[in-house]
């Protein structure tokens, strides 16, 4: 781990290799695993708002979740997360003509149409923050379906905080990104990555 202002930095986030390979991938993340995103409590509002303006873009399960449980819900772990479809689905996840899932929140802000962004979490995918002993840690999280992720990112040598670096300065600022680039050459000149 590494300190960068208050936070705690795996090195996996400066050695490892990552970009988002949609094309193989096809938006697997939003319909994965068994709970919704992590959601701050402070985007809970933001997330009603979105709902509201891609309400006739959600499926109509996905539209039935919302109007029984909210936006969020509570994971077995405690965590506050979207709500999910079927054990399974982001209630926010739609997909495309050719069967890809996207993030209709993603999407909406994209084409201008809403200024609210997806939850910050999912900007930051695979990266994962957690509270360690009053300091925020910044976790490079392994999934299956991100090989080709990883794949990708070896080929174009792109380490996982150089891809997540709008989310990561979305969160942290400029100011933080750039010393995490600066640690990252430090840390290839002391041959620790």
């Amino acid at each position: 781990m590494v300190e960068i202002k208050d936070t705690l930095v795996s090195l996996d986030m400066f050695s490892e290799m990552f970009i988002c390979d949609y094309a193989r991938c096809k938006g697997a993340c939003c319909v994965e695993g068994d709970a919704g995103a992590p959601v701050e409590i402070d985007e809970v509002a933001a997330l009603e708002e979105a709902a509201e303006a891609v309400w006739d873009e959600l499926t109509p399960q996905a539209r039935q979740v919302i109007d029984e449980e909210g936006v969020v819900s509570i994971d077995p772990e405690g965590t506050l997360v979207t709500s999910i479809v079927n054990g399974r689905d982001c209630v926010f996840a739609v997909r495309d003509a050719d069967g890809n899932t996207l993030c209709a929140i993603d999407r909406a802000f994209r084409d201008g149409r809403i200024a609210v962004e997806k939850p910050l979490s999912c900007a930051l995918y695979p990266a994962r923050l957690s509270e360690v002993g009053g300091m925020t840690a910044v976790n490079y999280h392994r999934w299956d379906i991100c090989r080709s992720a990883c794949a990708l990112g070896q080929k174009e040598g792109v380490r996982v905080y150089q891809f997540l670096k709008a989310p990561l300065v979305r969160r942290f600022g400029q100011e933080w990104w750039d010393e995490a680039d600066l640690v990252c050459g430090e840390l290839q000149k002391q041959g620790y990555i």
